[in-house]
């Protein structure tokens, strides 16, 4: 067996090739594009296991490279200390050390979704990337009009029929804004309509729907927030407990410990930022249809923490996710009188 250790960047990718002794077999740099690749691969002792940092390039790099591979490891950046902490440090070494760390069996790997699924999450991002640029141009727009003093209804501003009355009954509105401000609306309803698009594709895709039915079933669980679990989950069975995955969505606390110093923070800044996002948002609004959690939030509420209260219903939601997932059932709601575990 042969190990390949790469070094993944934009333009070019470092790779050293080990064999089972440790070795090296044979080392260079190629260009970072599938004809390179395909060169590359011809000249390849066999069978060979490759490894390399997960980056924002790796996904293209491994779905190339996965049908001629024995085996194909991606490794966890964060883990990679070997790499990071070393006194020296460049492309190579960094390729020979990944290698070393392959042929030796410890390297620090991480879940690498099917291909299928990373390009749906890819349009779920996308989507929400939109979702804050139209949050954005809304902004941009309200504080156009502040800025110039105009008196709006700020309820009603970016409601089509409201902003048009506006523009052409406001007084205050100079004529050197209007174009400014229609040209704000126009990207509003573009961004607006892409992502709904978007959203709807997703919904209606074969392989999500019947998934999405049973998540959306949880009361207090929408279609944006069952569509980020099952995207950025993955497959479920890599979490062998709901620790684990409250651990992967960054709701649990962090501690830093050095000379009997302890520092804790409430969430961990070592997870899944999109998870994280869309579960605290929405544990805000859950509890509203969900008397559980309606109970779960008031006990830790009295406390005197609203942020832990929030937190706590947030980990709720992650225990009814990965069961309606286990189980492949739709969730069914306990009564109230239950106590909340």
């Amino acid at each position: 067996m042969y190990y390949i250790g790469l070094d993944v960047h934009k333009k070019t990718i470092s790779f050293c090739i080990k064999d089972s002794a440790g070795a090296i077999h044979r080392e260079g740099v190629i260009d970072s594009s599938r004809d390179s690749l395909d060169a590359w691969l011809r000249t390849l002792p066999a069978p060979w296991h490759a490894a390399m940092e997960a980056t924002l390039f790796t996904g293209w790099i491994y779905d190339h490279l996965l049908p001629h591979a024995h085996q194909l490891s991606v490794a966890h950046p964060a883990m990679l200390r070997a790499i990071s902490l070393a006194k020296r440090k460049n492309d190579r070494l960094d390729a020979a050390k990944i290698a070393d760390m392959l042929r030796c069996d410890i390297l620090p790997e991480c879940y690498m979704a099917p291909q299928e699924l990373r390009e749906k999450r890819r349009t779920l991002r996308y989507r929400n990337l939109l979702v804050r640029q139209s949050t954005q141009t809304k902004n941009r727009t309200a504080g156009l009009l502040m800025e110039t003093g105009v008196t709006y209804n700020k309820s009603r501003l970016h409601q089509k029929k409201y902003f048009q009355e506006l523009l052409q009954s406001n007084p205050e509105i100079a004529p050197a804004l209007k174009p400014l401000l229609l040209i704000g609306r126009s990207t509003i309803d573009q961004l607006t309509q892409t992502e709904r698009a978007l959203l709807r594709s997703l919904e209606k895709d074969p392989l999500l729907r019947k998934r999405i039915e049973r998540l959306t079933s949880i009361p207090g669980v929408g279609l944006v927030t069952a569509l980020t679990w099952a995207l950025e989950t993955g497959e479920i069975q890599r979490f062998p407990s709901i620790k684990h995955a409250i651990s992967y969505c960054g709701l649990c606390g962090s501690e830093n410990s050095s000379a009997g110093i302890q520092k804790r923070t409430p969430i961990s800044k070592q997870r899944n930022k999109h998870l994280q996002t869309v579960l605290i948002e929405a544990a805000k609004l859950a509890p509203r249809y969900n008397p559980e959690l309606a109970l779960l939030y008031d006990r830790e509420r009295q406390r005197g923490n609203y942020n832990r209260a929030t937190l706590a219903v947030a980990r709720k939601l992650v225990s009814y996710l990965l069961a309606v997932d286990r189980r492949e059932e739709d969730f069914q709601l306990r009564r109230p009188t239950e106590e909340v575990a």
